[in-house]
């Protein structure tokens, strides 16, 4: 693991909240020593940062803190990262969540996603790299400035990639984190097949060996937010992956 990131904090794409304050994030591990050196990269950030040793205090600060990010490590004291995570779900529903953890098998990785977490570090990681990872989620959650090109639509479908807004057919459709980049991903390519490896790579980063069920698993969550009473947008191509397009 390295230290904290050199270079001027300055010259970087600075993400701020919608009220223009500073993103916040809950760091948690039980090893103090390493829940130290990543707060004081995510603080170098511009970021206002707390964190937490075990997993009841995780969920007592998150809910007053309410942060826009979580730094998770799967092996805690008390409760473990997963149960965490569920309970952070039933409060913030889309609060983006990094998973930490020395375990580096496939399996492990799959649980975490499938619980709900929107990406995945092993032990021993770079500061550099948690940093990075972090701001991908929280640009996918919305924390950019305004732009006028953010609405993507397709047929009756519209996502705006600043407020993080999707709506069908006028309907407020409420996504995690990682449904939302999913969809991102089927709505910029419109009408094309994108295989389970292409949306793997794409929106986690990973390559699961052809371990597609997470792709499928969130295929179908999207599904059931999306086209369910409705005429169907997303469409599985046998053998070659999924497509969105206009319904009709």
């Amino acid at each position: 693991m390295t230290t904290a990131p050199q270079g001027s904090a300055m010259g970087r794409d600075e993400l701020r909240r919608a009220d223009g304050s500073a993103m916040r994030v809950l760091v948690v591990d039980d090893e103090s020593t390493l829940a130290d050196l990543l707060s004081m990269a995510l603080r170098y950030e511009g970021w206002e940062v707390r964190s937490a040793g075990d997993g009841m205090t995780a969920v007592r600060t998150a809910r007053e803190f309410r942060p826009d990010a979580v730094v998770l490590d799967v092996m805690l004291p008390d409760i473990d990262g997963l149960e965490v995570l569920r309970r952070l779900r039933a409060e913030a529903a889309s609060v983006p969540v990094l998973f930490l953890t020395a375990k580096d098998a496939v399996e492990d990785r799959i649980a975490g996603l499938t619980a709900g977490g929107d990406d995945y570090v092993t032990k021993p990681f770079s500061l550099e790299e948690v940093v990075a990872r972090l701001r991908g989620m929280m640009r996918r959650a919305g924390a950019t400035a305004a732009r006028e090109d953010a609405v993507i639509a397709v047929g009756d479908l519209t996502l705006d990639e600043d407020s993080h807004e999707v709506r069908r057919d006028d309907e407020l459709l409420e996504l995690t984190a990682t449904e939302f980049e999913l969809l991102r991903y089927l709505m910029r390519n419109p009408r094309r097949v994108l295989s389970k490896a292409q949306i793997l790579d794409r929106v986690w980063n990973y390559d699961f060996g052809g371990q597609g069920n997470v792709v499928e698993l969130y295929i179908s969550y999207l599904r059931k937010k999306i086209d369910v009473g409705r005429a169907p947008m997303i469409h599985t191509v046998r053998g070659a992956g999924y497509v969105l397009k206009p319904a009709g």
